[in-house]
């Protein structure tokens, strides 16, 4: 006869590993999209020069929580993109009918993203261009002050007016959480806030009527007195707050300009209230490379080599009609896109484009000089 044994102990959560970040600034993560670090974004001192910003772009970054850079891409390539973002979904510019044809949809995620005007492409060489433009880089260079960087694999946003099967009002609306209108990447109340970066290439020009990115710089400039004041329980993700006092604005962008923001600004999309005009951007961002995560490393490879959906964030769910995967080809890289992607280390030579490591062997790498 055995002994019962005496039941066992709930199992803590398990602490997330922090992997530290192949830059010489300290850097960690564990997931490739928030960082801690010794000092914040906001108050970093610069130990490179500046490479795209001015000292006073670099002073409005840090001192209002997003700056501008003009043209970071041409115009001319941001026109393909947005051409792109309306063949890729069927979609006819001249015949505004066709942005609004009934489609089934997957889940009450996919009619969200629907609505919002997600277009689900990421992996397209017109995406890469601009994720692998050394404009773009120097930029993210820049704000973060290290060279060793990974871009985001994300994808485009193409938004007709807010009517009709895309009318915002069809999103059961909520008290508490994230809010299309005004929110944070980032829980604020947390002790140590994490660092993240986000930003946007715009595709056409914006105007107030299509509405677009909007944020609240003046409560970046007086968060910490503005949390010191809100009561406790407060909502970590959506901002309370008097907007006479704190004013939001929606930036003026042009095709090819790059607008980056830090996590802590409190931003969203405006709806799109014209008659017939869109809103279109390309996200994309950059954050110091996890090079010692071979997980995430091997899995932006074979994404990218496979054109598969990425997995780093869950409301990306691929194209419902017809994938990526089954339209065009893998894009060539440049030496700084395969180092941006994580298909060669930022500690190997220039001239090598090597695999990660426990990445698949025996496959093209279509990685090409630049």
């Amino acid at each position: 006869m055995t002994t019962p044994s005496a039941p066992a102990a709930p199992r803590r959560p398990r602490a997330p590993h922090l992997h530290r970040a192949a830059t010489e600034r300290p850097y960690f993560s564990d997931d490739g999209e928030s960082y801690l670090a010794a000092t914040t974004l906001r108050e970093l001192r610069k130990t490179r020069p500046l490479r795209v910003l001015s000292e006073e772009d670099f002073a409005h970054w840090q001192t209002y929580g997003y700056v501008i850079v003009r043209e970071a891409i041409p115009a001319a390539s941001a026109r393909r993109l947005l051409d792109f973002a309306w063949d890729f979904q069927g979609l006819d510019p001249d015949r505004p009918d066709s942005w609004y044809e009934d489609r089934p949809f997957r889940s009450e995620l996919d009619q969200q993203l629907h609505i919002y005007g997600f277009v689900e492409a990421y992996h397209h060489q017109l995406l890469w261009d601009s994720r692998q433009a050394q404009r773009v880089y120097d930029a993210f260079v820049d704000v973060w002050d290290c060279e060793e960087l990974w871009v985001t694999l994300d994808r485009l946003n193409l938004n007709p007016p807010n009517v009709r099967n895309r009318d915002r009002a069809l999103i059961e609306p909520t008290d508490r959480g994230f809010d299309i209108e005004l929110h944070w990447d980032i829980d604020t109340t947390l002790g140590v806030p994490p660092q993240r970066v986000q930003g946007i290439i715009a595709l056409n020009d914006t105007t107030p009527e299509t509405g677009g990115f909007q944020c609240d710089p003046e409560l970046f400039r007086r968060f910490e007195e503005w949390k010191l004041a809100q009561p406790e329980g407060r909502d970590p993700i959506r901002p309370d707050l008097d907007r006479a006092e704190f004013p939001v604005v929606r930036p003026d962008l042009h095709p090819g300009d790059l607008l980056i923001w830090n996590g802590l600004l409190a931003h969203g999309v405006a709806r799109n209230a014209s008659a017939d005009g869109v809103r279109a951007v390309q996200y994309l961002s950059m954050m110091p490379a996890l090079e010692e995560h071979a997980k995430l490393r091997r899995s932006r490879v074979e994404s990218w080599r496979h054109l598969r959906t990425p997995r780093w964030n869950r409301t990306l769910v691929g194209d419902p009609v017809l994938h990526e995967s089954k339209r065009y080809p893998t894009a060539e890289l440049s030496e700084l896109g395969a180092r941006l992607l994580g298909l060669t280390s930022w500690h190997e030579p220039a001239d090598g484009a090597a695999e990660p490591a426990a990445a698949p062997t025996g496959e093209t790498a279509c990685a090409a000089s630049a």
